[in-house]
């Protein structure tokens, strides 16, 4: 097995704290830039990301803020987390560059992929909530409002709403990589999850339940994509069990 850098080996524990904090004062750094950045446009962000909600109100019908600061806090918050999805890929390579000297050649080799899907598929899962569940529940929500009730949603109500979403559906759309990894150190096999099968499927129904209205087309929006991407888990599991197996099997072999 190749063996890990000498050099890291050697660091001592005050060289690697001094070297967390520098990756750590890097990403806080790149988070604050393109905080700074996007600032000006923190009114149009957050008209953005009301949209979805705004077209199903109904006809002269606005969003309300009940809080004095909400017209200034709303926005500055929603820029603040937008600058910190965005800076993930930044934040993510300073976790690289901190673990990567600890790794052996073939953890480098899936390590690396993994975190870039991580990434892809966090954005996927936001840009899903959005483009599709958003205007599926906010239709949904207009269409069941009762008769002389106004919908006028508080706008740090509603941040506070689709924040949860956005970091729900994120997290859900990272069960391939949750999968992949549950194959990969072992902790369990391709069979029994395909053997669970059924269960999963179930699983994903009452996610899809839990996170989305209570009607059976936005459920299955949520469900439906959760089960493909733990199938897609499954079957790249499998194809670097399957690689790793033979090369454990040619180990060195003893005089």
């Amino acid at each position: 097995m190749t063996a890990r850098p000498d050099s890291d080996q050697d660091m001592p524990l005050v060289a690697h704290l001094t070297e967390l904090r520098s990756r750590l004062l890097r990403s806080v750094a790149a988070v604050l830039l393109i905080f700074a950045a996007l600032f000006y446009f923190a009114q149009d962000i957050y008209a953005l990301v009301s949209a979805p909600l705004r077209a199903y109100l109904p006809e002269g019908a606005t969003m309300i803020a009940t809080g004095v600061a909400s017209p200034f806090l709303a926005p500055f918050k929603l820029t603040l987390m937008i600058s910190l999805f965005l800076a993930m890929p930044v934040v993510l390579h300073q976790v690289w560059g901190f673990i990567a000297p600890g790794l052996y050649q073939h953890e480098k080799r899936i390590a690396m992929p993994l975190m870039a899907s991580s990434v892809l598929l966090f954005y996927a899962g936001m840009a899903f909530a959005y483009f599709v569940v958003f205007p599926i529940m906010f239709g949904f929500f207009a269409s069941v409002t009762p008769e002389g009730v106004a919908m006028m949603t508080d706008i740090g109500q509603y941040l506070d709403f689709v924040l949860t979403l956005f970091f729900a559906f994120g997290v859900a759309f990272e069960v391939p990589v949750a999968t992949f990894l549950l194959i990969w150190v072992g902790i369990v096999d391709v069979a029994s999850l395909r053997n669970s099968r059924p269960y999963v499927i179930v699983g994903c129904f009452v996610v899809g339940m839990v996170l989305t209205p209570p009607d059976v087309f936005s459920q299955t929006l949520l469900a439906v994509p959760m089960w493909l991407l733990f199938e897609i888990g499954v079957f790249f599991g499998a194809r670097i069990r399957h690689r790793e197996e033979p090369a454990a099997s040619d180990g060195p072999s003893q005089p």
